[in-house]
């Protein structure tokens, strides 16, 4: 009998599966943008830590193994800003990416009182795009990261999760 994929509040304890994980799931996007140094793959663990302490962060577990994160934050307007989804690359496909983003958004929702939600991806990212479309969000705009990649935000009201969740 197999394992079950846990859906769990991340600990302290986590922040170094959490960063191992980030860089094996960004190396992709990584190499579709031909730049090595995008946010995801140079943040520290000292980075990774502060932002758990003080942002929602969610990992999905299999076992021990955590194989899937993803983060939170809301700000005063009540925008949950949702980043660094990540599904370990033996389990994508699966829906993961789906359960690990319903669990941020319903993190922020209830802990700190979200009414939209927001995130981005890289204009390429493809797959990122149409697991966030079939989610309810929608392209409101687009910036360049730090890191020099183009990246197309999207937002969903939060009373849309609910709609979405049940069909």
């Amino acid at each position: 009998m197999g394992m079950s994929v846990i859906i769990s509040a991340a600990g302290t304890q986590d922040a170094e599966q959490i960063l191992k994980l980030q860089y094996l799931c960004f190396q992709s996007e990584a190499e579709l943008y031909g730049n090595y140094r995008i946010d995801p793959l140079v943040q520290t663990l000292d980075s990774v830590r502060a932002e758990s302490a003080t942002n929602l962060v969610f990992v999905a577990r299999l076992g021990e193994e955590v194989v899937g994160s993803v983060r939170g934050s809301a700000d005063q307007d009540g925008t949950g800003e949702i980043r660094r989804l990540c599904v370990h690359p033996r389990l994508q496909g699966h829906g993961l990416g789906a359960r690990l983003l319903r669990a941020a958004e319903s993190g922020l929702a209830d802990q700190r009182s979200a009414v939209r939600f927001r995130l981005h991806t890289g204009h390429l990212s493809e797959s990122n795009l149409r697991l966030y479309r079939r989610a309810g969000y929608a392209p409101v705009g687009n910036t360049t990261g730090q890191d020099g990649v183009r990246m197309i935000l999207l937002e969903k009201e939060a009373s849309a999760a609910a709609y979405v969740t049940s069909a």
